[in-house]
This record gives structure tokens, sequence and C-alpha cells, in this order.
């Protein structure tokens, strides 16, 4: 396999303050929800996704929320499929520099 022997053009850079700006929201989400492990919640993102489950665990960039399966119960005349090999719960990672809102829920 041979390589691109060009030196390498950057596309994107963020501008010193906006990493600063970011590090220092990252540190107050972890500081604010740390207490808030195993709790339910509601998660709005920068694109207006929402998502409801509890917190499981938080990694310097993700928050992990954990979401039930949802269900459809099959039309009628139709028979349902074989759901053992269907899981119970969802881990969904969350990026924490998309999150907009997060609401306590229990």
């Amino acid at each position: 396999m041979s390589y691109n022997t060009v030196s390498p053009q950057t596309l994107y850079q963020a501008r010193p303050e906006f990493q600063q700006e970011l590090k220092k929201v990252r540190d107050q989400l972890h500081y604010q929800l740390s207490p808030y492990m195993n709790h339910t919640v509601r998660v709005q993102t920068m694109d207006h996704h929402v998502y409801e489950g509890t917190i499981v665990h938080m990694d310097a960039d993700h928050l992990y929320l954990r979401v039930p399966q949802q269900y459809h119960s099959p039309s009628s005349g139709i028979p349902a499929p074989d759901r053992s090999y269907a899981y119970n719960n969802v881990i969904l990672p969350l990026v924490l520099f998309n999150l907009l809102v997060i609401v306590l829920l229990s």
C-alpha cells in the first residue's frame, strides 16, 4: 500500500478560544451530571433530537444513555417474529458538545 508523500493539508482547525470554551463546557457537564448517574433524563441535542433514558456512563467525550427498545406490535394477520434475539435496552452514546438540554425525569 502506498501513501501520499505530499504534505497533508489542514482542512479545519478549531480556534484556541473555541477549544477552551468546549473544554470548559465539557468539564461543567461532567461536574453537573456525575451525581445523576443511573437517573432517568430527557436529552435534547443541538439538532433537536430528543431521547429519554438512563445515564449509565460518561467519558471525556460522550454521555451514554440506556434507552428502552421500542416494541412494535405486528399488524393483524402477520405472525409475530421471534424476539428472543432482541435486546431490552440499547446504549446510545451522545457526544457531549452536541447536547443542548438535559432534564431530570427521576
